[in-house]
């Protein structure tokens, strides 16, 4: 690499090497795609490991480009493929693909329409927008209204389908028997007084719901009482006071945690912290009863090396280990949206994919759990080719 002028009197070469202790071992994030890939090259040259709970992009699998990049969710090598083998599995032959146009649509859905072609699958539109592009979000609607199709492959980020959904509501497309992704089907921000009109009876894959031991009770006690101290207290002097009523609106939700079930990237970020220990208790040779090495010095690439070797069980069971991708094992739930008595509409869990077991048995749908499009209780004869 060629130096660069930093100043009149200073070069630095890309190849010098830093001495001391990085201050900085180990990144989590992303959450979108995109955003992980900037990340990614950004941190590259450094060697820090990124290590992202939900950006699923197949792109960031390339070691070539992202070698310092680990995820603990699966790529969506997994789950394009999964979806055509479910849309085959219903007998869908005839269907539409819509999908985000960006690093994570784009790579999903180009996997999908590969996979669908092999299994005889024929797709009728394939048609993409991005958030900030109204225009091009109309000529989908109009193509998706046009179309003969009433099965949709929905491809697309949680702000896509939130801009999708408003307008399939505004002009009362409704019928359409939807198949999502992990990014929108188990969002609780979709769930708006008209959506299930639209979106009732979708199927799709979700990230595993997980129960982590001790979250509930930490997300009302533990995090309000460090983020928020004048939550218990109220307040003892005037400075106090005036601290406490910049949060009083959030305040109210101290006892709320009824969306803790619907957390599910939670265990993921879980799984990531204790991965990037596990690394920095190898690098410093702890031991149960001696403790750790503390004066070695730890440079990025190294804890990088040690992800890559890491192999440990955590507490609720799952077991974490990373492939030669930096990926996880691909294990799913299938989802549908269904509405209970009281109206409240709930994502109920009807089959499974999990790439970890023999090909016969990666994927089951128990169908007669599943509500279809327009609360059918059975597949409708007019969504078959």
């Amino acid at each position: 690499m060629h130096q660069t002028d930093i100043t009149d009197d200073h070069e630095f070469a890309g190849g010098d090497r830093c001495h001391g202790q990085s201050p900085i071992h180990a990144i989590i994030g992303e959450t979108e795609s995109s955003a992980t890939v900037i990340l990614s090259r950004t941190t590259g040259p450094f060697k820090i490991p990124v290590i992202s709970h939900s950006a699923t992009c197949e792109c960031l699998s390339n070691r070539i480009d992202y070698p310092s990049f680990f995820r603990t969710i699966a790529s969506d090598y997994h789950q394009s493929r999964a979806l055509a083998y479910i849309v085959k599995y219903f007998g869908w032959s005839w269907v539409g693909a819509v999908n985000s146009d960006n690093d994570y649509g784009n790579n999903g859905m180009a996997i999908f329409l590969k996979t669908a072609q092999e299994v005889g699958i024929c797709v009728e539109y394939s048609v993409k927008f991005y958030r900030t592009e109204p225009e091009k979000l109309q000529k989908v609607v109009e193509t998706m209204k046009r179309s003969t199709t009433k099965v949709v492959v929905a491809f697309l980020s949680r702000v896509e389908m939130i801009n999708l959904l408003e307008q399939l509501s505004i002009q009362n497309i409704t019928g359409l028997q939807v198949i999502g992704v992990e990014a929108w089907t188990t969002a609780k921000s979709l769930i708006t007084p008209n959506s299930f009109r639209v979106l009732g009876g979708s199927l799709g894959f979700a990230v595993r719901k997980i129960n982590t031991e001790g979250f509930s009770d930490y997300v009302i006690k533990a995090f309000w009482d460090t983020a928020f101290p004048c939550s218990q207290t109220g307040g003892n002097s005037p400075q106090d006071n005036l601290n406490c009523s910049r949060y009083k609106d959030l305040l109210v939700l101290k006892n709320y945690n009824e969306d803790v079930p619907e957390q599910r990237y939670a265990s993921n970020v879980y799984k990531a912290v204790y991965a990037v220990a596990h690394s920095l208790h190898t690098l410093l040779k702890c031991k149960e009863q001696e403790g750790c090495e503390t004066s070695l010095t730890i440079q990025p690439q190294q804890v990088v090396e040690a992800l890559k070797k890491v192999n440990f069980s955590v507490k609720f069971g799952d077991h974490v280990r990373f492939d030669s991708t930096g990926a996880t094992v691909a294990q799913y739930e299938v989802v549908n949206w269904q509405q209970d008595s009281d109206g409240s509409i709930q994502f109920k869990p009807v089959g499974y994919y999990d790439a970890s077991l023999h090909p016969d048995q990666r994927f089951v749908v128990n169908t007669k759990n599943i509500i279809w499009a327009g609360g059918q209780m059975e597949v409708n004869s007019n969504m078959l080719d």
